[in-house]
């Protein structure tokens, strides 16, 4: 295991069964991850410090989840050089304000931003895997290995259903 490691924040403790897919992503690649509730908006100068202190402690990658304003990605993509993966939380209109406000960020303070809600979540990770990846071969195989047995799942559920079709 690295020393590196990633960095998981939410805007609300409500965001967690949400968010729950990056953590226990990143548990299977066995990436050292930090939790934790911050705001944009309620906390803005603890935030400022957790992301100046986590980067000064080894954060490599920073996953910021929020729903509504949904300003915390960009809050912390502010303060750091590092990759800032922002998730949008379906907290109200579907998610899509929390995407809008996610994506829209002013040239030169980049987001990744990925899809709305658990899936996003679950991208988060693989995204935050894959680029720790680029220096950690080991990490970079166990992520192709995970590739792979998707590939073979979705496989073994269409023979499936070629079996069911044909009866």
């Amino acid at each position: 295991m690295s020393d590196h490691f990633v960095a998981i924040l939410m805007g609300s403790d409500s965001d967690l069964p949400q968010m729950q897919p990056a953590i226990d992503t990143l548990a299977k690649f066995d990436i050292r991850t930090e939790v934790k509730v911050t705001s944009a908006h309620r906390t803005p100068q603890a935030t400022h410090e957790y992301v100046t202190t986590a980067e000064q402690r080894g954060c490599a990658v920073f996953i910021a989840g929020a729903g509504m304003a949904a300003h915390l990605a960009g809050a912390v993509a502010a303060n750091t050089t590092k990759p800032v993966i922002g998730v949008p939380i379906n907290a109200s209109l579907e998610g899509l304000d929390s995407l809008l406000a996610t994506v829209q960020m002013p040239g030169g303070i980049p987001v990744a931003t990925v899809a709305i809600g658990k899936a996003g979540a679950k991208n988060a990770a693989y995204l935050a895997a894959q680029i720790l990846a680029t220096a950690d071969a080991d990490l970079g195989e166990r992520v192709k290995a995970e590739r792979a047995e998707n590939a073979k799942a979705v496989e073994a559920k269409d023979a499936a259903l070629q079996a069911k079709l044909a009866q």
